[in-house]
């Protein structure tokens, strides 16, 4: 094996992925658990008026996305999953993350009526 930029990016995305999942867990544990609702649906880093109604839609978002991805770190330890595979599942789990957090936090700070 010849350590080239490949290599390197492999291996920051393969080392990334342990504090993702425990970062993803830490938030599902602390929304579902502790009802910790300081980061459910921020919007320029405002909660929304009622984030308790958006918390289960948050903590849902945490957990599959931490499973998965504990997935991933589980089939590539294991050696069964190619890279190809592997790369792909975890690239798009943590953009749909993004994306789902994004969709959620602009539905939580919808204003129906006039602004002012």
């Amino acid at each position: 094996m010849i350590f080239d930029v490949n290599v390197a990016m492999t291996w920051l995305l393969f080392l990334a992925l342990f504090p993702i999942t425990f970062f993803w867990s830490r938030n599902a544990w602390r929304i579902l658990f502790k009802r910790d609702y300081s980061h459910v649906a921020l919007k320029r880093g405002e909660p929304p008026a009622n984030p308790a109604k958006f918390a289960p839609f948050a903590a849902a978002i945490n957990l599959v996305g931490a499973g998965i991805i504990l997935f991933v770190i589980v089939g590539i330890v294991t050696g069964s999953m190619p890279y190809a595979t592997w790369s792909a599942i975890a690239g798009s789990t943590i953009w749909m993350k993004i994306i789902f957090d994004f969709i959620l936090s602009r539905h939580a700070h919808m204003q129906f009526g006039r602004k002012g």
